[in-house]
C-alpha cells in the first residue's frame, strides 16, 4: 500500500508546504486524495463487503481497555505515518459493530441503502450548512420537496416542516412550539410569567417526552402519564379523564404526546380518538411516529396511523425503517402561519440580511434553534429517486411479511414465548430453557427467567454471530425483542436467528 501513495521510506507523508511560503497550500490536495482513495477501499472491503456477508460477524467484542490499544487512541503532537493511519482506518471499520449486516437486530436503525449511502457521501464532501440558500441552494430547494412529500403522505396539503438532529429533539421541537402557541410571551419573558403545564403522554412512549419536559423547564413532575392496555396503546377515556383533573388541580394542560410505533411493543396509539379529545380541550396533538411513521408509505399498514392527518405535527425518522441512514429525523407541521419561524428565529443579521438579492424566504436557518444544521435530506431524496414511493412501500410490506414468518416458526418450537402477537415489527419474547419448562408455578420462575436474556445476549455477543436486545418492561422481566426490518434481511437470517437463540439458551 505504501508505494501506491507518495509517501517516503520512514512512512511519513512527504511535507506539502512550507509556512512561510504563502504560494502554497498547507494540503497537498494530490496527497489527500490518494489517501482518501485508499481509505474508501477499505470501507468498502471491511463495511461494505465484509459487514454485509453473512460468514463474518456482526462484531468483533473486546473488552475496553483491550480495545483502546488495539485502536491506539492516543493523540500526538506530530502526525504519525501515514500507512499507519490507514491502519487505524482499518481498525475502526473491523471493531465496530456491522449495523449493516444482515443479523443485526438489534436496533430500530440498519441495513445499507446504497443510494442513500451514496447521499452521504456526497453530503460530507460537500461540507455545507443547510441555513441560507446562497451556501445551500440545491439543498434548500431539495429539502423544501421532500418535507412536502412526506406531508402529503401524513394527509396535509400545506404546512411547514424540518430536519432535526434525531427523533428526540423533534419531539422537543413540537413541545415548544406547542407551548409557544399557548403562550407566546414565554420567548421573550421566559417562564416567569407563565402558569403550571401539564404534558401528557403513555409509559410506554419515548423518554425524550421526559427529557423535554426537564430541558423546558416544565419538569417531569408535570408528564402525567395516561393508562395502556396490555398492548400498550394509550387509552383516550383515561386521557379525557386526567386532563379534566390536572384542570380541576390548578394545572394548565397544553400538549398531548402520542405515538406510533412504541420503542419496545411497537404499539400504535389510536390516533381519531385522542384527536377527538385534544379538539375537545383546544390542546397540541403531536404524534412521535418516528419509528411507525413509514407505515404511512404501505396502503396495506397505513390504517394503523389513522387520525394522523387531525394531528398538529408529526416526527418521523426515515433513518429506522426506510433505512436511510443515521440521521434522517424530520417534524412536520399542519402549520400554515409561519409558527416554526417565529418561535425559533434570533434575526442574525450578519446571516439573514434584509436587502439580499433573492428570496428571503429561501433562507430557512431562524426556523431552527440550531445554527450550524447538517444537510440530511440528500440521502432520501437520492433513495426515494432511485426506488419511487412504491420501492419505499414494499419495504414496509416484506418487513410486516418476514415478521409474520417469524413469529409462525417461534410458534412451532418449545421454549418460546411471545408476549402477544406484534403488530408491527418488534417481536417481543421470552426464551424458557429447557430446565424451566413446565416450573412456571414455581416462587423463583421469574427470578429466574430474567436472568436468561443477559447471559444469551453477553454470549452472542462475544462471539459475535448476531445481536438482539433485551429489557424489561413494567412488571415483565427481562424479554427479548427483536427487529426486523432490514431490506437485507432473508428468510435464512430468521430460521438462523430462532436456532441461535436456542443454541445459546439451551443449557441455562
Amino acid at each position: 500500500m505504501a508505494n501506491m501513495l507518495p509517501f517516503s521510506s520512514d512512512g511519513q507523508a512527504k511535507k506539502t508546504a512550507n509556512l512561510h511560503d504563502l504560494n502554497e497550500p498547507l494540503i497537498n490536495h494530490a496527497e489527500g486524495q490518494l489517501f482518501l482513495n485508499e481509505a474508501f477501499k477499505i470501507i468498502v472491503e471491511e463495511v461494505l463487503c465484509k459487514g454485509t456477508d453473512i460468514k463474518q460477524k456482526v462484531c468483533e467484542w473486546k473488552e475496553p481497555e483491550e480495545l483502546a490499544q488495539l485502536l491506539d487512541l492516543q493523540l500526538r503532537e506530530t502526525g504519525e505515518p501515514q500507512c499507519r493511519v490507514l491502519e487505524r482506518v482499518r481498525d475502526v471499520a473491523k471493531y465496530s459493530v456491522k449495523t449493516s449486516h444482515p443479523r443485526f437486530f438489534n436496533q430500530q436503525f440498519g441495513g445499507v441503502d446504497y443510494h442513500a449511502l451514496a447521499g452521504r457521501f456526497l453530503t460530507e464532501a460537500l461540507n455545507t450548512n443547510l441555513f441560507t440558500y446562497e451556501v445551500a441552494p440545491v439543498f434548500v430547494l431539495m429539502e423544501k420537496e421532500v418535507l412536502s412529500g412526506l406531508r402529503q403522505l401524513v394527509g396535509w396539503t400545506e404546512g411547514d416542516g424540518i430536519f432535526c438532529p434525531g427523533g428526540s429533539t423533534s419531539n422537543m421541537y413540537a413541545m415548544n412550539l406547542a407551548r409557544y402557541q399557548r403562550f407566546p410571551e414565554v420567548k421573550s419573558q421566559g417562564l416567569w410569567h407563565l402558569p403550571k403545564l401539564a404534558i401528557f403522554t403513555s409509559p410506554e412512549s419515548h423518554y425524550s417526552v421526559k427529557k423535554g419536559a426537564a430541558f423546558m423547564g416544565i419538569g417531569t413532575d408535570n408528564v402525567i402519564m395516561v393508562k395502556v392496555d396490555d398492548g400498550g396503546h394509550m387509552s383516550p377515556e383515561d386521557l379525557d379523564e386526567k386532563i379534566q383533573l390536572a384542570k380541576s388541580q390548578g394545572l394548565v394542560p397544553f400538549h398531548v404526546s402520542c405515538t406510533s410505533g412504541t420503542t419496545v411493543q411497537g404499539a400504535f396509539d389510536p390516533l381519531y380518538h385522542i384527536a377527538d379529545v385534544c379538539e375537545k380541550h383546544k390542546l397540541w396533538m403531536h404524534v412521535d411516529a418516528a419509528w411507525g411513521g413509514s407505515v404511512l408509505f404501505s396502503k396495506q399498514h397505513r390504517h394503523l396511523m389513522k387520525g394522523v392527518d387531525r394531528a398538529n405535527s408529526v416526527a418521523w425518522n426515515p433513518h429506522k425503517m426506510l433505512v436511510a441512514g443515521l440521521q434522517c429525523s424530520v417534524l412536520l407541521l399542519k402549520d400554515t402561519t409561519d409558527l416554526l419561524k417565529q418561535c425559533n428565529s434570533a434575526n442574525a443579521t450578519y446571516l439573514f440580511q434584509q436587502d439580499k438579492f433573492y428570496d428571503m424566504n429561501l433562507d430557512v436557518g431562524d426556523k431552527s434553534v440550531q445554527c450550524s444544521r447538517h444537510v440530511d435530506c440528500l440521502k432520501l431524496w437520492l433513495m426515494w429517486k432511485a426506488v419511487g414511493s412504491i420501492g419505499l412501500a414494499e419495504r414496509v410490506d416484506k418487513a410486516f411479511i418476514h415478521v409474520r414468518y417469524l413469529v409462525e416458526q417461534m410458534k412451532k418450537r418449545e421454549g418460546f414465548h411471545l408476549l402477544r402477537d406484534p403488530e408491527f415489527v418488534n417481536v417481543c419474547f421470552w426464551f424458557i430453557p429447557p430446565n424451566l419448562r413446565g416450573k412456571e408455578g414455581n416462587a423463583d420462575y421469574w427470578e429466574r427467567l430474567a436472568k436468561v436474556a443477559p447471559v444469551i445476549k453477553e454470549r452472542m455477543m462475544k462471539q459475535g454471530t448476531m445481536m438482539v436486545g433485551y429489557q424489561p418492561l413494567g412488571n415483565k422481566v427481562n424479554f427479548f425483542r427483536v427487529i426486523v426490518f432490514s431490506p437485507l434481511v432473508t428468510k435464512k437470517d430468521t430460521d438462523f436467528f430462532l436456532d441461535e437463540i436456542e443454541r445459546l439458551g439451551n443449557d441455562l
